[in-house]
């Protein structure tokens, strides 16, 4: 038993130090934080007066920039105008060219699709031709045998000759 009393006498006691160091930590952080509050009020100030400097000692810098950018701004304006007149002409004229091009364009495949519709037209012409006299080729041949043949060879003919003008046609 004796050497439990020991051990709280000795916890006991460190409590009671840790409790006494806590409120002498709190009492003494108040001081410090009364101890604090001028300063705290005059770093404030310094500070207002500080920044109501610097905005005063800026104005007169801020509007001489103010002034030099319109100025740029209007020097910018005048420097650049006869280059965009230069670049406003060169699309005129780059758009003339386009159109002028384009046109002699459509001439030329007007012109070609003429000249192939010619073509096709003659080729037409010629298949007829062909289609007609090769009609006429099988009725004499068909008209012929026709006389030396019988009835189904006559049928038979003229199923040909059907068959081969619509296909003619």
């Amino acid at each position: 038993m004796g050497l439990s009393s020991f051990f709280k006498n000795l916890f006991g006691s460190a409590k009671e130090t840790a409790s006494e160091l806590a409120d002498k930590a709190e009492t003494t952080f108040e001081h410090a934080k009364e101890n604090a509050a001028p300063y705290l009020e005059k770093a404030e100030t310094f500070a207002e007066k500080t920044f109501e400097k610097a905005k005063e000692t800026a104005t007169p810098y801020l509007e001489k920039a103010e002034t030099f950018v319109e100025e740029t701004f209007e020097k910018v304006k005048e420097t650049a105008a006869p280059i965009i007149d230069k670049v406003e002409d060169f699309a005129g004229h780059t758009k003339e060219t386009v159109i002028e091009h384009s046109e002699k364009a459509v001439e030329s495949v007007k012109e070609k699709t003429a000249e192939a519709t010619e073509k096709v037209e003659e080729i037409a012409n010629e298949t007829k031709t062909i289609a007609t006299d090769a009609v006429e080729t099988v009725s004499e041949k068909t008209s012929e045998l026709a006389n030396d043949g019988d009835a189904d060879t006559i049928e038979k003919a003229k199923e040909t000759i059907n068959k081969i003008e619509e296909d003619a046609d």
